[in-house]
């Protein structure tokens, strides 16, 4: 991808993406063919790679069909779009690599050679694509002059747009469900992506019009709206379908420096959870003054939250999350919650939040 693509760079980068997701999904169709000898739970595994693959290309598509035509009007949360997808893209990729990695490790040891050379040229491929976006991303940061480039990731005012998920809405079966996952993200999700809008618009044209009358109504939604939004985008990453187990490397230290044990903050994590007052979340949290972990419950999305935190790894617990599949029984629910967790994700995010450093109070 070059930079002299200027405006159009947007677009470059989702036909890079649609690109890159068309020739995973051909890989893992090629496996499967070269391959007849696999067990039936590598076929399996191969084969639920299709739809989250396709289901990527889909968002490229819709977005191509939408931009390219009018590349001189592209929207305002262009940025935030493209990032979102590149975010989702890299996860995906990379839990590829790691499964065929994995794959290459298991297969009898009368596997043909043919068969390991298709997979290993799969995660070549991959890591190529990986490679790629992650060159494409820290040139990005920077401009011809070497300044940062960050107002171009602002998002415009009534332009946050409803993030793709990073895997297919059957993937975290048997513990959460397709209709479950289906209905929470394109209904729940995207009526508080709308909700945001709507409220920084209304306050937007407050501002202009001097008419403060509503304030009190619009700032309420713009909270609670915001939040769900940014709690809602957290939650679709800390989860994976090869997830649970325990946390690992420097989050997993810090976690047995703050609660006693993994165990002891498991315990506390799921019964915080099963204990929230009507709807709401419960958060590990990274409190950058006290320099510790915490777990925090939240009211809705946004009551009795904690000003200083950065939110690590959340829970949703409203009962759209859950009910279809569990009905009333909520703890449960947190159970199973614990074999979908996606630890490399969330031991990432705590290294970035445990870099800001503030003055204890």
């Amino acid at each position: 991808m070059l930079f002299v693509y200027g405006t159009l760079m947007p677009v470059r980068v989702i036909e890079f993406i649609r690109h890159w997701k068309l020739q995973e999904k051909e890989h893992a169709a090629v496996i499967l063919q070269a391959a007849p000898e696999l067990e039936p739970q590598y076929v399996q595994l191969l084969q639920s790679w299709e739809p989250v693959f396709s289901h990527t290309a889909h968002y490229t598509n819709q977005w191509l069909d939408d931009w390219l035509p009018f590349p001189a009007r592209l929207p305002a949360q262009v940025a935030e779009s493209v990032e979102s997808l590149i975010d989702a893209a890299l996860q995906q990729s990379r839990t590829y690599v790691d499964q065929l990695t994995q794959l290459t490790e298991r297969i009898a040891s009368e596997s043909t050679a043919i068969t390991k050379t298709v997979i290993n040229h799969a995660i070549r491929e991959s890591n190529y694509y990986i490679g790629l976006m992650a060159h494409y991303r820290q040139a990005s940061s920077i401009s011809h002059d070497g300044e940062q480039r960050s107002p171009a990731q602002q998002v415009a005012i009534g332009g946050h747009v409803l993030p793709p998920l990073p895997y297919a809405y059957h993937a975290l079966e048997p513990y959460i469900d397709e209709t479950t996952m289906r209905i929470h993200h394109t209904i729940h999700h995207k009526a508080y992506v709308d909700g945001l809008n709507k409220a920084e618009l209304q306050l937007q044209t407050a501002r202009e019009t001097n008419n403060f009358d509503l304030v009190k109504h619009w700032e309420r939604e713009l909270a609670f709206n915001g939040a769900g939004h940014y709690l809602h985008t957290l939650f679709w990453s800390v989860m994976s379908p090869y997830g649970g187990g325990e946390a690992a490397g420097s989050l997993s230290t810090q976690i047995r420096s703050d609660f006693g044990s993994f165990a002891a903050f498991k315990k506390q994590f799921s019964e915080a959870a099963a204990k929230v007052e009507g709807s709401g979340w419960t958060i590990l949290i990274w409190s950058p003054r006290s320099r510790r972990l915490e777990i925090l419950t939240a009211e809705k999305h946004q009551n009795l939250s904690q000003w200083d935190a950065i939110p690590v790894l959340p829970i949703d617990v409203w009962e759209h999350a859950y009910y279809l599949k569990y009905q009333n029984q909520r703890p449960e629910y947190v159970k199973q919650w614990w074999s979908v967790v996606n630890w490399p994700y969330v031991n990432d995010r705590f290294e970035e939040a445990r870099r800001l450093v503030w003055t204890a109070l």
